[in-house]
C-alpha cells in the first residue's frame, strides 16, 4: 500500500508541476495545462486513499488537514480552468496562472509534510 500511495502522490507532484509550470512558461491557459490539473488530482486522490488505507488510527493531523485542504483547491483550480477555457475568455487565460502557482504552493504543502515525516520515522 505504501509503494503505492508514494507512486501515486509522486505522479500526482509531476503531473501537477509540468500543468502549473508550463502554463506560466507559456503565458496562456490551454488544454494541455488543464489535462495536467486534472490527471494531478486524479493521481493525488488515489495516492491519497491509499495513504487512508494506511491509516489505521484515522487521527485528525497537520498532514491530513492540509492535504484535505489541497486536494479542495485541486478540485476548485481544474474546475475552474475548465470553465474559463470552455467560455474562451482571453484575459482570464493569460491571468490564470497566478492562481494556479498559489495552488501549486498550497498543495507542497502537504506533499513535503509527507516527506518529512517519512524521512523522520
Amino acid at each position: 500500500m505504501l509503494l503505492f500511495a508514494v507512486i501515486f502522490i509522486n505522479l500526482a507532484l509531476l503531473a501537477y508541476t509540468i500543468g502549473v509550470w508550463s502554463e506560466k512558461i507559456s503565458g496562456k491557459l490551454k488544454a494541455k495545462h488543464l489535462a495536467f490539473f486534472w490527471a494531478g488530482l486524479l493521481f493525488d486522490t488515489i495516492g491519497t486513499m491509499f495513504m487512508e488505507q494506511l491509516n489505521t488510527r484515522h487521527e485528525i493531523n497537520v498532514h491530513g488537514i492540509t492535504g484535505m485542504t489541497a486536494l479542495l483547491l485541486m478540485l476548485v483550480h481544474a474546475v475552474w480552468a475548465t470553465v474559463v477555457l470552455w467560455k474562451r475568455r482571453e484575459d482570464k487565460m493569460k491571468q490564470f496562472h497566478r492562481f494556479s502557482l498559489a495552488v501549486w504552493a498550497v498543495w507542497l504543502v502537504p506533499y513535503l509534510i509527507g516527506v518529512g515525516l517519512s524521512i523522520f520515522k
